[in-house]
């Protein structure tokens, strides 16, 4: 039998709307920075199959979240493509050659960087129980390319926006082949056990409407349509991060079965304006939940009213804080899962 969470991104509503939360494997766990004392550097746990497991399963051992999200990092894919990437403690990401200054096919592309992560899939999906939905994700194109094109992350994306403009046709050769990888990768993650996956497009809110058709709808609704070929009974939840009244059209063209909503939109304008009968999941405000003030309960509940005529997955608006108190992400979970609507 398919688990909750599985059934709500196929479009049933079931007894009680399922909950996970980005980033939920991770930092604010004591048990994952003590795995990571042990174990190293981050990119090193992300590549141990044993490890990223262990981190992946942590928060269902502890809350009992109705999805394990895989304990990995949208970077794998430019890292198999060719790209060095290491991440600094206290800067992030680093990747070199960055694309301004280097070619893409200078490029000596490794797939089998991406075997590590497949293993993790697997480890995972024979340790969860059959209720519990292994979900996997990639970077979407245009929020991957502003780190393949700058070498590392940045506030305002500037220079992939203005290679977009200045030189469109040798970003639309990176992002197709950054398409191209992520359509491999993410049929890798399915066949190892993945049973639902997430496209992050983090980025996406930095472009203007025409550039957002060209650059976010367009290569996303490339990767939907190829795994709805070869796994066509597999959800793919969009998140598109930033994109506002752009949110309603990425939802009708890109074939997403499911949209994430960051905690900048009006769950009641998302809930009127995306197409009936689509499954959506979000937007409680990460930093509510670190604050865990008297708004937080009162938020969980508008969120979970707004949407109760549609399919809903409760998550947040983006990742959860580091900082954020275990005690607040009990208080989260007891809401979501004795509202009565």
């Amino acid at each position: 039998m398919p688990g909750l969470l599985l059934d709500t991104l196929n479009g049933k509503r079931g007894r009680r709307v399922p909950l996970w939360l980005m980033r939920q494997a991770g930092r604010y766990l004591p048990e994952y920075r003590a795995l990571r004392a042990e174990k190293g550097g981050f990119l090193a746990m992300a590549y141990d199959s044993e490890a990223a497991c262990e981190i992946t399963l942590q928060p269902i051992d502890r809350f009992g979240f109705d999805g394990a999200i895989l304990f990995s990092d949208i970077l794998i894919v430019p890292h198999a493509l060719g790209q060095h990437l290491e991440f600094l403690t206290g800067e992030g990401p680093k990747l070199s050659p960055p694309l301004v200054d280097a070619a893409l096919e200078s490029l000596e592309p490794d797939p089998s960087r991406y075997e590590p992560i497949y293993q993790t899939v697997r480890l995972c999906r024979q340790r969860l129980s059959p209720e519990t939905t292994m979900l996997g994700f990639a970077g979407s194109p245009w929020t991957v390319a502003t780190y393949m094109v700058a070498g590392e992350g940045s506030r305002d994306q500037h220079e992939t926006r203005a290679m977009a403009y200045r030189d469109p046709a040798a970003l639309q050769g990176i992002v197709d082949a950054i398409s191209d990888q992520t359509i491999e990768y993410l049929r890798g993650q399915i066949d190892a056990g993945a049973e639902a996956v997430q496209l992050f497009d983090s980025w996406s809110g930095s472009l203007a409407p025409d550039e957002f058709e060209r650059w976010v709808i367009a290569p996303n609704a490339t990767i939907v349509a190829a795994l709805g070929e070869s796994h066509p009974d597999t959800p793919v939840i969009g998140f598109p991060k930033g994109a506002g009244e752009k949110l309603p059209a990425y939802a009708r063209e890109t074939g997403v079965r499911a949209v994430g909503v960051d905690e900048t939109l009006d769950p009641a304008w998302v809930a009127r304006e995306l197409p009936a009968g689509m499954a959506v999941q979000g937007n409680l405000d990460p930093l509510l939940l670190l604050a865990g003030s008297e708004a937080l309960e009162a938020r969980i509940r508008t969120i979970l009213e707004a949407f109760a005529d549609r399919p809903h997955v409760f998550n947040l608006g983006h990742g959860i804080d580091r900082r954020t108190p275990i005690k607040h992400v009990e208080r989260l979970i007891a809401a979501v899962r004795g509202f009565e609507g």
